[in-house]
C-alpha cells in the first residue's frame, strides 16, 4: 500500500474549510483506501457507509435518523447510488454541530449535477487520479507508464498479473458500470469504440469518422465519449482559440486517461511490447500530460490543447491567473526546439514553454523555452501548484 501524503493533506485542508467534501474518481483508483488512511490520522469518531453493502443500505433506509446523531467524520462511499441523500446532507450541513461529510463517488455523470443542485455553497470537490510519479518514485517510472496508476495494477506481482487485472477491470466496467451511467449501448459495441479511441489516443476527435466505422451518428459518438470522460476513463482536452487570424483546430483532443488501460486495450503486456508498438509515442504523450496535470494540480477549465491547420500545434496549454504555460511532449533523448514551438510561443504569447522528455535533467533551449525531464516535473511544479 502506498500512502498518498499530498492527497491526504489536500483533503484534510478541504475538510477544515467545508462541511461536505466530494472525492471523485474512477472505480478502483484508491478513493476508499485514501479515506481509510485519512480516518486513521484523525482524532474523534469516524463512521463509514458503503452503498454497495446491503447492510449499510438498510442502515440508511431512514437517512435523517441514521446520520443526524453522528459526530466527527462520516464517509459515504459510492454516493451516486443514493442521490436522494444529497438533500439530507444539505440540511445536516447547515446545522452548527453536524459532522463533516466525505462523500466518495465514481462513474456517474449525474453526480456533480445532483450535488451541485442540493449542496451549492456547502461542498468542495477533489478529483483523485491514479498514482503519480511523485508518489511511486522516479525509479519506478517505467512500471507506472506500462501498468498505469490504478494501485492494484501498479502493485501487481508481475506484468502478466497486472495485465490480467486491467482486462478484468475493463470487462467489469463495461458490463456493470456502464448500465448505471444510462448508456444504452451493448458492452461489445462500446468496447469496440473504446478500442478505436485507444488507437486514436492523442489525436483530435473525428466523431464523424468513428461514427461511420461503427454505424453510429456523430452525435451518438460524442455522447459516448462524454460519458466515458465523466466516468474518468477518457481525458478530453478542449481546443484553445486565440485571435490570431489563422484557422485553428476546433475539435477536442482525446486520450485514454490511464496509460495502463490504454495498453490493455492495445494488447501491450510488457515494456518490450510497448517500446516497439506504433502507438508508443502517443502513449508517452498521454502519460506525460497526466503527470504534468497532476504536478500542477490542474483544475477544470485550465487545461487545453492548441493547433492551427497545417502549421503548428501545442500538446498542452495551461491557463492560470492570466498566465499561459505551454508544454510539448516528446519521446526522445535529444530534445530540440521545433518551428512549431516558436510559432506557439509567438502566437499564444506564452509565459513559458517546456519540452517534457523521458529524462532527469532540465536545461534551457531558448528564451523562455526549456527541456524538462519527466522526473523533474514534480520538483519544478509541485510547490507552485499548492
Amino acid at each position: 500500500m502506498i500512502e498518498r501524503i499530498e492527497q491526504l493533506s489536500r483533503i484534510e485542508s478541504l475538510l477544515r474549510q467545508n462541511r461536505v467534501v466530494a472525492l471523485l474518481g474512477a472505480r478502483q483508483v484508491g478513493k476508499t483506501t485514501l479515506a481509510r488512511q485519512l480516518a486513521a490520522r484523525r482524532r474523534g469518531a469516524v463512521t463509514f457507509f458503503d452503498l454497495e453493502d446491503p447492510l449499510h443500505l438498510v442502515r440508511l433506509s431512514e437517512p435523517m435518523l441514521a446520520l443526524a446523531p453522528l459526530k466527527g467524520l462520516v464517509v459515504i462511499d459510492e454516493i451516486q447510488r443514493r442521490p436522494d441523500l444529497f438533500p439530507v446532507l444539505r440540511v445536516l450541513a447547515d446545522r452548527p454541530r453536524s459532522p463533516k461529510f466525505l462523500i466518495l463517488g465514481s462513474a456517474s455523470p449525474d453526480l456533480l449535477r445532483q450535488s451541485s443542485e442540493s449542496l451549492a455553497g456547502r461542498i468542495a470537490y477533489r478529483e483523485l487520479n491514479g498514482l503519480s510519479l511523485a508518489e511511486v518514485g522516479p525509479a519506478r517510472r517505467d512500471r507506472l507508464w506500462l501498468r498505469g496508476g490504478f494501485p492494484r495494477s501498479f502493485l501487481a506481482r508481475g506484468d502478466n498479473a497486472s495485465f490480467s487485472w486491467r482486462t478484468e477491470f475493463l470487462r467489469t466496467f463495461l458490463e456493470r458500470d456502464v448500465p448505471q451511467l444510462g448508456l444504452r449501448i451493448p458492452a461489445p459495441a462500446l468496447f469496440r469504440l473504446w478500442s478505436m479511441l485507444a488507437h486514436w489516443s492523442g489525436q483530435t476527435l473525428n466523431s464523424s469518422e468513428l461514427g461511420r466505422s461503427m454505424g453510429l451518428s456523430d452525435v451518438a459518438v460524442r455522447h459516448h465519449v462524454d460519458v466515458l470522460a465523466a466516468a474518468f476513463m477518457l481525458r478530453v482536452l478542449p481546443p484553445w482559440h486565440e485571435n490570431i487570424g489563422k484557422r485553428q483546430v476546433k475539435a477536442p483532443k482525446v486520450y485514454v486517461a490511464d496509460s495502463g488501460l490504454l495498453h490493455a486495450l492495445l494488447g501491450i503486456r510488457t515494456r518490450h511490447d510497448l517500446l516497439f508498438h506504433p502507438k508508443v509515442g502517443a502513449s508517452w504523450e498521454g502519460f506525460a500530460i497526466g503527470q504534468i496535470l497532476a504536478a500542477l494540480d490542474a483544475r477544470p477549465g485550465e487545461a487545453f490543447f492548441w493547433g492551427t491547420h497545417g502549421t503548428a500545434e501545442l500538446d498542452l496549454l495551461l491557463v492560470r491567473a492570466g498566465r499561459k504555460y505551454g508544454f510539448e511532449v516528446k519521446l526522445t533523448d535529444k530534445p530540440t526546439v521545433t518551428a512549431s514551438m516558436h510559432i506557439a510561443m509567438r502566437d499564444l504569447k506564452l509565459d513559458r514553454l517546456d519540452l517534457v522528455y523521458p529524462g532527469t535533467d532540465a536545461f534551457p533551449l531558448g528564451e523562455r523555452i526549456r527541456a524538462m525531464g519527466i522526473e523533474r516535473v514534480e520538483a519544478e511544479y509541485g510547490a507552485a501548484s499548492g
